[in-house]
């Protein structure tokens, strides 16, 4: 999962303060510093981000973790963590963990705790699970470093998840940014959304609402999306969206004929069941037939043919 790593941990450290927001849900926190993540042990580590701030009127760290799957050693790698970066920089520190992946983090307690003849150890921390977090809150609240994670958010009530990344890729390409920002920030929602969409809807979206070819082109993340071999998918994701236009407009054109022709309403049952083919070569059958029968009820005949 080391690409969902790299675009979390390059999205923490450009925005900051976006998630010391998520984690703390308050703004007067001054970012002082993003501090070198390499914690020396006999095999050297690396936390995912370390920053150290103004809070609460004295400094402190900020520490975040980005996880994709299930690690029942997680409290332990957490505590070590938290020991090694008080060690080296001797200051208090706020802990997180934020799980991208909607099935992740549930079983995670948010301590680590030993204790031995009365003696307790206990390392706390906060664990964020992406999937709890309200989506269009995010969207709402104007450009923010979270954005590419938002389709990996809860989503609103009565919206399925494909509209759902729509919406998301939607609100992202309509930011008042620059646009060299907007098209990074969309390279990065592809890469993430990866973790819960299939890579044929992402591209499907993204083709339809012309942006794939900015991604590839400007996006500083576009060779990093080469290298993942998405590449194949998006040539078959451009075709299925070349078909997929093709299948609304050939849709659309048969309805038209049968409301010229016979004053069907967009009310009618059989609109409804004209919009549900899939099948491209059974609907322009079907908008050959519009034009030449002779009554609806003879286009009805031949749709339940």
């Amino acid at each position: 999962m080391a690409e969902y790593d790299s675009v979390s941990k390059d999205l923490i450290q450009t925005y900051p303060k976006d998630f010391i927001r998520l984690t703390f849900g308050q703004d007067d926190v001054e970012v002082l510093d993003i501090l070198d993540t390499e914690q020396s042990t006999v095999e050297t580590r690396y936390t995912d981000s370390l920053i150290r701030v103004h809070i609460a009127g004295r400094e402190a760290l900020v520490h975040h973790e980005f996880q994709t799957t299930d690690d029942p050693s997680m409290p332990l790698r957490m505590a070590g963590y938290i020991i090694r970066a008080i060690e080296r920089h001797n200051l208090p520190i706020y802990s997180s963990v934020i799980y991208l992946r909607r099935s992740a983090g549930r079983r995670d307690p948010g301590y680590f705790i030993q204790e031995i003849s009365g003696r307790p150890v206990v390392m706390d921390y906060t664990v964020i699970r992406l999937s709890e977090i309200e989506g269009q809150d995010i969207l709402g609240g104007g450009p923010s470093g979270l954005f590419p994670f938002v389709p990996l958010m809860k989503r609103p009530v009565g919206i399925d998840s494909e509209a759902w990344l729509h919406h998301c890729v939607d609100a992202t390409n309509a930011l008042p940014v620059d646009e060299s920002i907007k098209v990074d920030f969309l390279g990065r929602l592809m890469i993430l959304s990866g973790l819960e969409y299939d890579q044929r809807l992402i591209n499907r979206i993204l083709l339809q609402e012309g942006l794939m070819d900015a991604i590839m082109r400007e996006s500083s993340f576009a060779q990093y999306i080469k290298q993942l071999g998405i590449e194949q998918g998006i040539e078959q994701g451009r075709e299925e969206g070349i078909e997929q236009g093709e299948r609304r407009s050939t849709i659309a054109a048969i309805l038209e004929v049968l409301e010229i022709r016979f004053d069907l309403s967009e009310a009618h049952p059989l609109s409804a069941r004209i919009a549900a083919i899939d099948d491209l070569h059974r609907l322009k059958q079907l908008h050959r037939a519009a034009i030449q029968v002779s009554s609806l009820e003879a286009f009805e005949q031949t749709l339940d043919a």
